[in-house]
């Protein structure tokens, strides 16, 4: 998340990946297998932060694209956010098959910016990847929107972060560099309503979505799987736009680490929020603007500010 101030030039490695996503999307928009026909606008939901199909924040139980049964479909995507004193770029692609699985692929780069110089790391970039799978299990969205039943689905996502200037920091709270979180998620489409809602229940590990590590087991935090709920709302405007919100609880148990590292509460996490709107002017074209608050994140080196800024996606679907 590029933060305000101070302000910062483009980089040209990121305008380079960023570059590589759209180039990736071109490519498969020239593949020979993808839908013609599709879902309705905006009900595969948009390419959330890991890469699977969902809100911005949190995976839904929809198979991302806009392909149906016997059709395979793909996405590509890019994304901005921009807080007090980080910025988050994230690219990736999905691919979904038959509107039973989907398989997904995200890089995230987190820069630290002026937070980096005070913990004495100037540039301080931190990169992670991340594999997805899901497989719907049960219900269909749309089909099923005269009933009770909502689309149910299971995931994982196994993600992996690179090493960085901050290895030894980890290393120290007993932080491990990759972790796998598994999840269910229940999708409702209240067609007659234009009401869309889902809930997320995961099992994690991560530290800030894994940003910061896994687990920690310094001062006696520990490196169990925690149950975190995640919940989206999203309202149909017209069949092309949405609006809605999504909260994510994120785990603390980096603060009991810090803790005992000497470092008070300056470890604390806070749960995500946002409030977007999404636009799809075409089944291969989605936008999503969003105002985030991510709370704290590592608030000893941002004198406790909340990070609270804009979250910018765009989406492209054959």
């Amino acid at each position: 998340m590029t933060r305000p101030t101070p302000a910062t030039p483009p980089y040209p490695r990121s305008a380079r990946r960023l570059a590589l996503a759209a180039a990736a999307a071109a490519a498969f928009a020239a593949a020979p297998v993808h839908a013609d026909t599709g879902k309705l606008l905006l009900t595969g939901g948009v390419s959330s932060v890991e890469g699977t199909a969902g809100g911005g924040l949190t995976p839904w139980a929809v198979i991302g694209g806009p392909a149906t049964e016997g059709e395979i479909g793909v996405t590509a995507h890019a994304s901005r956010a921009v807080t007090q004193d980080y910025g988050l770029s994230t690219w990736g692609a999905a691919i979904g098959l038959h509107d039973r699985v989907e398989l997904s692929l995200a890089r995230q780069n987190l820069d630290t910016g002026i937070t980096g110089v005070g913990l004495g790391l100037p540039g301080l970039r931190l990169e992670q990847d991340i594999l997805g799978a899901k497989w719907r299990v049960a219900g269909d969205a749309v089909l099923d929107t005269d009933r009770l039943m909502p689309q149910i689905a299971v995931g994982v996502q196994h993600k992996m972060l690179h090493s960085s200037g901050l290895d030894g920091t980890l290393a120290t709270l007993g932080a491990k560099r990759s972790g796998t979180d598994v999840y269910v998620s229940a999708t409702k489409l209240f067609l007659a309503q234009s009401l869309l809602v889902n809930g997320t229940l995961r099992a994690t590990r991560a530290n800030q979505n894994g940003l910061l590590g896994f687990g920690a087991t310094l001062g006696g935090a520990d490196n169990r799987y925690r149950l975190q709920p995640e919940l989206s709302v999203a309202y149909l405007l017209r069949k092309d736009l949405a609006v809605g919100a999504e909260y994510r609880s994120m785990s603390n148990r980096l603060q009991r680490a810090g803790q005992a590292a000497g470092l008070g509460d300056g470890l604390r996490a806070d749960d995500w929020k946002d409030i977007f709107i999404a636009w799809a002017p075409s089944k291969h074209l989605s936008l999503t603007l969003a105002y985030v608050d991510l709370g704290r994140i590592v608030p000893a080196t941002t004198s406790g500010r909340r990070q609270s800024g804009v979250y910018l996606s765009v989406q492209a679907a054959f």
